[in-house]
């Protein structure tokens, strides 16, 4: 198996830092767990509580199975909201971008951090019963060195590691019981995704898509560790899709290093059983290396939990060319279609456009519209029966010529989760509009696909991002109702982008962070308006989270600024003559949790 050498690690370090390539000589002794204090009378975690979501936890990455990132709690709200307090933080003393969001089960709370540590506190008073580190590799080298969740079940935790593992860690104690080794961090699988639970299934998808890796979601049984099933989001061959790649020019097996990682967890629909996913870009990026369609590069699939049988599919665009990757996996939202109720799906998604997609119990998934929510230069206009998209050539990278592109490879939305809330029947998304970039196509024909190498094809100090308009802001935040399909409000931050996934509760509010200024906000749901801000120690690009403890509605957000924020808000900054953008932006994790007075 072949490693990246060191030199070569060297120059992604100091020149890849737009995908947020981090070395990492850390190491830990295996499953090292420091325990201050056993957890009694943990309350293990049923299918049945992860169905019904009692907005008291916080069991999943999402708060429920269907993605809404939204809470029921309403102790807090739009008039009391000013007084919210800190009552309790922890730091993790851990630098990089912390990206997972508190996730809580009765009373106990757990964090997952960079290197994936899980630390387990008492979610009311922040006092910590155990803490465990992971065992990465002293040599190891990935993209990026985040974690974005972890999974409950039963009386366990289930934490993805850097190194392509996914554990299962004693909820009580942090123990590790087993291991399964999902993917090759060698060869660019590494994992950052939370897992996510489903009838005593494990289920996650490794990283990969700049690498040439296959990309895949594998299920692993929760007891024994032991693989359940593996799902390739690219098709082989006598698989259907697997026709839309061609066999011509010089990589007529382009499928076999396709890409379409499945980096971040999916939803799930009990009543149905099916689940949903998001798959990521092609690689490498230029599309005609890769000609075809290219399913299910940059789509939403449903699948089977038992078995891992896709069942059907929507394309956002075709041959992907631009690394918009569709990784988050749509919201399970019904909404209104000519005065009828559709069960749907609604994603606003890298591409700069939102979906309302129909979904349906045998998992075909069907088009209902599209809508930009930020300007896209290579989409002409959108089918209005299929949501295929016509193309601007002028637009669309590809190889040996340069080609600018709007928005950028990071999108109109990244990974961020957006919010829907039942009572206002709107989406909030965390948006940045006016980032483009360009950059020259090349065929790299001097570096191995799934060789822990990076095969994107482009040179990366050929990559420039810019603003479309150097007057004017990118961040902001974005309310659409679900119905009239028409956005409602928009709150913009200005000379920055907006890294922060958003949390919407039934008191009125919506929570959000992740811009340069470090701070968090709460927002009225249903004008755009400002209520209540604080300085955090660092920008949050973790998922704010609501959870109660005895009776008192608590607010949990993880500061720790990194990873591609960071290195995108550097170059911007550096372009930046009006003086308007904070280029440093300090790090440091801390876990944060706020209240009402007594």
């Amino acid at each position: 198996m072949k490693k990246t050498s060191a030199p070569h690690l060297s120059y992604l370090s100091c020149c890849l830092g737009l995908a947020g390539i981090m070395v990492s000589s850390y190491a830990s002794a295996a499953g090292l767990t420091k325990l201050t204090k056993e957890i009694e009378d943990y309350t293990p975690v049923t299918q049945k509580r992860l169905n019904e979501a009692n907005p008291k936890d916080w069991l999943l990455p999402k708060g429920n199975y269907e993605g809404w990132m939204f809470s029921e709690l309403q102790q807090i709200n739009k008039k009391n909201v000013k007084k919210l307090t800190p009552v309790w933080t922890y730091s993790t003393n851990l630098d990089s971008g912390h990206e997972a969001p508190a996730q809580v089960n009765n009373g106990v709370m757990f964090v997952s951090t960079p290197y994936n540590h899980v630390i387990a506190l008492n979610a009311k008073t922040g006092q910590v019963y155990w803490r465990y580190k992971h065992d990465n590799p002293y040599d190891l080298s990935v993209m990026h060195n985040t974690s974005r969740g972890i999974a409950l079940w039963d009386d366990k935790v289930y934490v993805a590691g850097l190194d392509g593992t996914l554990n299962a860690l004693d909820a009580k104690t942090g123990e590790r019981i087993c291991q399964a080794q999902i993917g090759d961090w060698s060869i660019g699988a590494y994992i950052t995704s939370a897992p996510t639970p489903v009838k005593g299934k494990i289920l996650v998808g490794p990283s990969g898509g700049e690498y040439g890796v296959r990309g895949f979601l594998e299920a692993m049984d929760a007891e024994t560790c032991e693989q359940a099933w593996r799902t390739y989001s690219v098709p082989g061959p006598g698989e259907p899709g697997h026709e839309t790649w061609k066999k011509q020019g010089k990589r007529p097996d382009a499928w076999k290093y396709g890409g379409g990682s499945m980096w971040m967890p999916g939803n799930y629909d009990p009543e149905a059983d099916i689940l949903y996913w998001g798959v990521g870009n092609g690689s490498p990026w230029l599309g005609d290396q890769r000609p075809g369609d290219n399913l299910y590069v940059a789509s939403s699939i449903a699948m089977d939990p038992d078995n891992g049988k896709i069942k059907g599919h929507f394309q956002y665009h075709y041959n992907d060319s631009w690394d918009w990757a569709a990784m988050n996996a749509p919201m399970l939202v019904n909404f209104k279609q000519n005065g009828k109720t559709v069960k749907g799906l609604v994603s606003p998604q890298r591409n700069g456009y939102m979906y309302w997609l129909e979904r349906s119990d045998d998992g075909e998934i069907g088009y209902v519209e599209g809508k930009p929510f930020v300007k896209n230069n290579a989409f002409k206009s959108l089918n209005k029966k299929t949501g295929r998209p016509t193309y601007d050539y002028d637009h669309v990278p590809v190889t040996g010529k340069r080609v600018d592109y709007c928005p950028s490879l990071w999108g109109g939305k990244n990974w961020p989760y957006e919010s829907y809330n039942p009572q206002t029947g709107m989406v909030y998304v965390p948006a940045n509009d006016n980032v483009c970039n360009s950059f020259l196509g090349k065929f790299q024909d001097d570096v191995e696909p799934a060789s822990g190498q990076f095969w994107a094809g482009i040179d990366i100090p050929d990559l420039d991002v810019y603003l479309d308009d150097p007057n004017k802001g990118v961040g902001q935040l974005q309310a659409w109702n679900i119905n009239s399909r028409e956005k409602v409000w928009q709150h913009d931050f200005g000379k920055t982008m907006n890294w922060g996934p958003v949390l919407s509760t039934a008191g009125g509010i919506v929570f959000g962070a992740g811009t340069n200024d470090r701070i968090l906000r709460a927002f009225d749901a249903e004008s755009g308006e400002v209520l209540w801000e604080f300085p955090l120690n660092s920008t949050a690009i973790a998922p704010p989270v609501s959870y109660e403890v005895d009776g008192k509605q608590y607010i949990a957000i993880t500061a720790g600024y990194g990873v591609d924020a960071h290195w995108t808000n550097s170059v911007l900054a550096d372009k930046d003559e009006s003086g308007e953008w904070i280029a440093d932006v300090p790090e440091g994790g801390v876990i944060w949790v706020f209240a009402l007075p007594d």
